[in-house]
């Protein structure tokens, strides 16, 4: 690997080698929502937390401090508004985050929607990019279009994560299956860091951690968790409940205490 990448890639993973991401490029897609209508103000909680990296648009990253966290500039953009949400384009350049002071770089694939072949495109051209100015690539993986019947299938999902990794992606993030067994096999089959999504807002807290648990269990490398953290109702004891998962391996029920939710 080029020194340009492992030295970037040091400030978004620990020495233990695994990583809490907080992802905040929802404004693009949905807008101002809960959590992300003062920037600067969240990324201080998270970095209170213990945060290891942030997921930002261009825009965004030019008027924040990110501190001692790692800035990844995410490159890729939809809205829900348009006619088609799942075609993601690119609408930032490797160049472009190098210039703003990026540690890495991140795509958004959704494979099996109607224009993956422009989307698989993108990528192969953003991945040759990183390799030329030493950009570590995060590919956001998701099996998504109308031959997905279950996003979170094995078969699916491991084949999404195998091939960001086949298309030159330095970690690949992608769903979590739903259990051990099947995202060990998802693991298995993909040769670059990975790192798990959390879907929608859930219930309950304990499904999210208990999620990342498991799946640290069967190897995964850390996370990428945007709602769950930022809407969470004080996302810096949340950042830190998952990084004692994540860093020290806790259990599910001593990162619920950091919470305050178990005495």
């Amino acid at each position: 690997m080029e020194p340009g990448k492992e030295r970037r890639l040091k400030r978004i993973f620990r020495s233990d080698q695994r990583t809490v991401i907080v992802p905040m490029d929802h404004g693009v897609t949905v807008g101002p929502v809960k959590g992300l209508v003062k920037m600067q103000e969240i990324i201080d909680k998270l970095i209170q937390g213990g945060v290891d990296a942030v997921v930002l648009h261009r825009g965004v990253a030019k008027h924040v401090d990110t501190g001692n966290a790692g800035l990844i500039v995410h490159l890729s953009g939809s809205t829900k508004l348009g006619p088609d949400p799942d075609n993601k384009v690119q609408v930032c350049s490797v160049e472009e985050a190098v210039r703003i002071g990026a540690d890495a770089v991140s795509v958004h694939i959704n494979v099996g929607a109607e224009k993956e072949d422009k989307m698989l495109a993108k990528l192969g051209g953003i991945a040759d990019d990183c390799d030329r100015y030493g950009m570590p690539l995060l590919a956001m993986m998701y099996p998504r279009g109308p031959k997905i019947q279950n996003e979170h299938a094995v078969d699916v999902v491991a084949h999404a994560a195998r091939l960001g990794a086949e298309l030159g992606a330095d970690i690949v993030k992608t769903n979590y299956t739903g259990n051990v067994d099947t995202f060990k096999e998802v693991v298995r089959g993909c040769h670059v860091p990975l790192i798990i999504a959390g879907g929608p807002k859930v219930e309950t807290v304990r499904e999210v951690l208990q999620m990342v648990h498991d799946s640290i269990k069967v190897g995964a490398a850390g996370l990428s968790i945007g709602r769950n953290v930022f809407q969470h109702e004080n996302p810096t004891l949340m950042v830190r409940a998952l990084s004692a998962i994540v860093h020290e391996g806790a259990s599910v029920e001593e990162s619920l205490k950091i919470l305050g939710e178990l005495k």
